[in-house]
């Protein structure tokens, strides 16, 4: 059973909690309704270096003594930054909740903003080994062909000269805009109870509202229009990096189900297509999978591919065969079968953890997505179809749709192993 409880504030401050009285620990999330996308160009970067920031003190701890309550509890404490949301998250044992709450909720309605200049150069730092791993790169690369101009299409880590340029002054208006009761959801699972949460709630974050925070909805039609099919970065490598892919669903489409079945048959799972034929089969490369993104009102597909150079074409090859088999032929009975087993079983253990419910309430919350019970997420998978499966995978995986990018070391021979899957082009 996922039962939970949830309570609006009259600051506008969303708790929702999911209490299990089998376990010690409580997993506790701010969730702050903010991310690169609701970033300008001048400021493509300064959700992560305020998520940062908010461990460098507060107008009641120092950056040090933040570290030393948080161990001398035996917690963990961390910290995320993503498209559209933040995150602040500890995991404590029940007696240091009333602590870690003090602690985390000056955090985010009160940091003191120090020490920038010194984070600015560890972020600067975390840039430049981002622009060393091609791996990780290349899926941003994609990003901004598939979304062209919009900033669903920037690296969340962002751009070097806004962390390092933009004075404290900005950084504060940033944070005073969309760190607003309105736009955070606090979240906790585990040994918690929901009435002594909100008391604890009501009487230590300020009593105050703001005016909401709100993100323009994205042209998806635009989107398309500047959508790039092709685009390769130089980078003296020893392998070629590729990925393929382009628009995919929100997270409130209700196919939302059959695309995580599609993604495990095609290259989500050790036993895939992709990650079969691919690796196993023939050993053309060691990394190789699909994966799916959802955001608000719109979403990305893609799939990795990395390999030598004199691989590089017939793995190219071998995954041009497989997507077109996929939208010829959809999947088997077997296939859906165990995808659907597999995203069942995955939901299941991941719900032996407090975190992973913690991170389900303030996502979902937060989103606006609705906090199904597992009997409905059971019965929601259960309920894909084969003819369901093939729809979306004839809608999202079409060539003419598709947007190819790469990273490595000579354009030329990139071009020739990719054309075959004539992206870009109507079949």
């Amino acid at each position: 059973m996922l039962k939970h409880r949830e309570t609006t504030l009259a600051s506008g401050v969303r708790i929702v909690t999911e209490a299990i009285p089998s376990v010690r620990s409580v997993s506790l999330g701010f969730w702050i309704g903010t991310g690169s996308r609701a970033e300008s160009d001048a400021q493509a970067g300064l959700s992560h270096l305020l998520e940062h920031l908010l461990f460098k003190g507060t107008a009641t701890h120092s950056s040090l003594e933040i570290d030393q309550l948080f161990d001398a509890m035996g917690a963990e404490i961390n910290a995320g930054t993503g498209r559209e949301t933040t995150s602040l998250y500890a995991r404590v044992i029940d007696e240091h909740l009333p602590a870690a709450f003090d602690a985390m909720a000056d955090m985010v309605f009160a940091p003191a903003l120090a020490d920038i200049d010194a984070e600015r150069e560890v972020i600067l730092e975390e840039i430049a080994m981002y622009e060393d791993d091609p791996q990780e790169k290349v899926i941003d690369v994609l990003g901004e062909a598939v979304f062209g101009k919009h900033p669903l299409g920037r690296p969340i880590i962002g751009y070097a000269p806004v962390v390092r340029d933009t004075p404290a002054a900005g950084i504060r208006a940033f944070h005073d805009e969309r760190y607003v009761p309105s736009n955070i959801v606090i979240a906790a699972a585990g040994a918690v109870d929901h009435d002594a949460l909100v008391e604890l709630a009501q009487a230590r974050l300020p009593d105050r509202s703001a005016a909401q925070f709100k993100v323009e909805p994205a042209d998806v039609a635009g989107i398309k229009a500047g959508q790039d099919h092709i685009r390769f970065e130089y980078k003296d490598t020893e392998q070629y990096h590729l990925c393929a892919g382009g628009l995919g669903l929100s997270r409130h489409d209700p196919r939302r189900f059959a695309l995580r079945v599609l993604d495990t048959v095609f290259g989500g799972s050790s036993s895939s297509r992709l990650f079969q034929e691919v690796r196993e089969q023939r050993g053309l490369a060691y990394a190789v999978f699909s994966f799916a993104a959802s955001y608000a009102d719109t979403g990305q597909t893609g799939l990795y591919l990395g390999t030598r150079g004199d691989n590089l074409g017939a793995a190219v090859q071998v995954i041009g065969a497989e997507l077109t088999r996929l939208r010829s032929e959809g999947v088997t009975a077997e296939e859906l079968t165990r995808a659907k087993e597999n995203l069942k079983g995955r939901m299941l253990l991941s719900l032996e953890s407090t975190s992973a419910r913690m991170n389900r309430l303030g996502s979902c919350v937060l989103s606006g997505e609705p906090l199904l019970s597992l009997d409905e997420l059971v019965a929601a998978v259960d309920a894909v179809s084969q003819e369901d499966v093939h729809e979306l995978a004839v809608e999202l995986w079409d060539p003419a749709a598709l947007s190819i990018a790469g990273i490595g070391p000579d354009r030329a021979r990139f071009d020739a192993a990719v054309e075959g899957l004539k992206v870009g082009v109507s079949a």
